[in-house]
């Protein structure tokens, strides 16, 4: 899934008037990059990858869902690993060329500030839900995405800061609905 219309700030990936306990998240996100979890040197990132991530060689580092580190996150009470797509490359590269996806694995897409979103499904070999999220932490929608290999945009209904990507059917069948919450 690539996601298409970006909004953020590039220099610090949170902006003014977010409130404090999304401003600590990106603190902490700060602090890992400092501590040398982000990206690679040289360009801006949105949002830096946390360091709450699966070491590499452990027991479940087979499950991955693709090149970047597993985060566990909660969503609608549920435990959940995602991956972290922070920048620009990887929310464009998204589960693109994924032949499948682990039953309680997505990824979660982050952005600096909350806006429409629009995703599409080309090059994507597998059918998602995406949830779109607030800057507190909130779903403010839920869509199912089919394969389509088109230009096809699904956009959110309302601004969204974070999107939640699973596999088809996993918020129905989690019972997952508007209103529960993603919690880091």
């Amino acid at each position: 899934m690539v996601e298409v219309s970006m909004h953020d700030d590039a220099r610090t990936g949170c902006s003014r008037g977010v409130r404090l306990r999304t401003a600590g998240v990106c603190a902490a996100l700060a602090f890992a990059v400092a501590c040398g979890a982000g990206g690679e040197g040289g360009g801006a990132q949105d949002v830096p990858t946390p360091l709450l991530s699966q070491e590499p060689g452990s027991p479940g580092d087979s499950s991955r869902v693709g090149s970047g580190e597993l985060v566990v996150v909660r969503v609608g009470g549920h435990e959940i690993r995602v991956e972290i797509a922070d920048d620009s490359a990887e929310r464009e590269r998204g589960l693109m060329y994924r032949e499948s996806l682990p039953e309680h694995q997505g990824m979660l897409f982050v952005y600096g500030s909350a806006a429409t979103r629009s995703f599409w499904m080309r090059n994507t070999l597998i059918p998602l839900d995406i949830a779109f999220i607030d800057p507190d932490g909130v779903i403010v929608d839920i869509q199912q995405m089919r394969q389509t290999q088109t230009a096809e945009l699904t956009t959110s209904k309302f601004p969204a800061m974070y999107a939640l990507e699973m596999n088809l059917g996993w918020f129905e069948a989690n019972e997952v609905e508007v209103g529960d919450r993603l919690e880091f």
